[in-house]
């Protein structure tokens, strides 16, 4: 896995938007539209910011998103819908955009039709983020299947995964943070053909060393990235810290 430490989280952001970018304008001499997943999280929030003023034909880019809280209005601030919609669906010109909806009664029903929608064609680009717990989209340690047979699932989040809601600013309270959710899987993500991995933030300093120096187990499910062919892990100086060579 390649590697990058940067000074800041606007550095950060700012090359990873440069580089998946150029990754875009690469792929689409060979293929007109691409599919691509992101992630909805304050981490990301720098890359976002820089990938919209990016030279990106956006017409050509089916876009995704990874994972959904059950019950929470699409019109909350701490809805991945919301969220994305504000820093980037709304922002350019998207060929496509598929949300999950999380306020379906039947949430299996629409896990299965996000399901067949990745099903259709494997994604180019996927845009991620790591937990505080390792976590990838909602697959908490808990739930978390190297193997699982879903493409889409209903999940249960667990406390760290919901404090680190607290945490990141999304809801004042424990209490407030959604218990249920529908993600993404680990197979679907591993699947993307380039994935690129912001992670910023002293919050995520323990998640990045675990991540690198862990047995690769679904008991932290970011170590899944090592064995995948072609990512970019990027941090800054605080996310960084606990590894040998950046403390």
């Amino acid at each position: 896995m390649e590697v990058v430490v940067f000074d800041s989280r606007e550095e950060m952001g700012l090359t990873a938007a440069k580089r998946v970018s150029q990754k875009i304008r690469e792929l689409q001499q060979e293929k007109p539209v691409l599919r691509m997943m992101f992630a909805a999280a304050p981490s990301q929030l720098e890359f976002l910011k820089a990938l919209i003023k990016e030279p990106i034909n956006w017409q050509g880019i089916i876009a995704f998103h990874m994972d959904e809280y059950i019950g929470l209005p699409a019109s909350h601030a701490a809805s991945f819908r919301n969220f994305l919609n504000r820093y980037l669906f709304d922002l350019v010109p998207f060929r496509e955009i598929h949300w999950i909806n999380g306020e379906v009664e039947d949430p299996q029903q629409e896990a299965d039709r996000y399901a067949a929608l990745l099903a259709e064609s494997p994604m180019d680009i996927i845009c991620l983020g790591i937990g505080e717990n390792t976590h990838l989209a909602f697959n908490d340690p808990h739930v978390a299947d190297f193997q699982d047979p879903c493409l889409v699932k209903l999940v249960d989040l667990d406390p760290a995964c919901r404090q680190q809601q607290v945490n990141d600013g999304c809801f004042e309270t424990l209490e407030e943070v959604p218990a249920l959710a529908i993600t993404v899987s680990l197979p679907a993500l591993y699947s993307g053909t380039y994935l690129f991995c912001m992670v910023p933030g002293k919050n995520k300093a323990q998640a990045v060393q675990h991540t690198m120096q862990e047995a690769i187990s679904p008991v932290f499910p970011s170590t899944l990235l090592r064995k995948h062919p072609a990512v970019v892990l990027f941090l800054d100086r605080d996310s960084a810290a606990l590894l040998p060579s950046h403390n």
